[in-house]
């Protein structure tokens, strides 16, 4: 089966425009943005029930995920020994979409997926560290601060990771000049939250129409 993309959702919701309003007229941008606006907070309901991270058909996959070393201040973790170093992802990461608990991130493993680090955050990891049974941990860890990743005490010069994005990740993944556009991008959510998506969307979108316009503002109108 086909993956939905951008374009097929855009397209659902400007055929059901029409069929009230056949002298609407949107952008696809403008469509766009309201559906992005729906499928976020539904994406971070349904991860609070722990239902999205085992769709893996709205789960995507950067393998190979380059990492520097960065100083500890940058990382927010001055407190860690004189000896424990610091890597980073070299640039910044595609926005995740958003979860009940943080970024949508199913997993970051080594590139060979051997080795699965655990998630946390500066303060965390700090704390842990201090602890006197911390030599006999060997678990690794990541925290994800400012759009990036952040990995203490680790050699690797890459990762893998798995999530759910918010934004196209083709940058990582395909030469500049094969990049797919915007609309046949694939749209990383689970069928099941299409109704819904889309009932909402389409509710806003028929309000804002039955308002009358300022004409010094249509200008700036996004239905314009």
């Amino acid at each position: 089966m086909a993956k939905t993309t951008i374009g097929d959702v855009i397209s659902r919701m400007r055929t059901q425009i029409k069929a009230v309003r056949q002298d609407a007229f949107l952008t696809d941008r403008a469509i766009y943005a309201f559906i992005l606006k729906h499928t976020k907070w539904l994406m971070k309901r349904e991860d609070g029930k722990n239902q999205l991270l085992s769709f893996s058909g709205v789960v995507q996959t950067l393998d190979f995920v380059e990492l520097i070393e960065v100083d500890k201040v940058e990382a927010c973790c001055t407190g860690l020994s004189s000896d424990c170093t610091i890597k980073r992802t070299k640039d910044k990461m595609p926005i995740f979409m958003q979860g009940y608990y943080g970024p949508l991130i199913r997993s970051t493993t080594s590139i060979d997926g051997s080795e699965e680090l655990q998630p946390t955050n500066p303060s965390t990891y700090l704390s842990l560290s201090k602890s006197k049974n911390f030599r006999f941990n060997k678990a690794k860890y990541y925290w994800y601060l400012n759009d990036y990743l952040y990995f203490p005490d680790i050699d690797w010069d890459a990762v893998r990771i798995e999530g759910i994005f918010e934004e196209d990740i083709s940058v990582f993944t395909c030469a500049a000049d094969s990049c797919v556009q915007k609309t046949d991008q694939p749209f990383n959510v689970p069928d099941y939250l299409f109704g819904e998506i889309e009932n909402n969307v389409f509710k806003d979108l028929m309000g804002m129409m039955q308002v009358p316009s300022d004409s010094s503002q249509d200008k700036q109108n996004v239905l314009r």
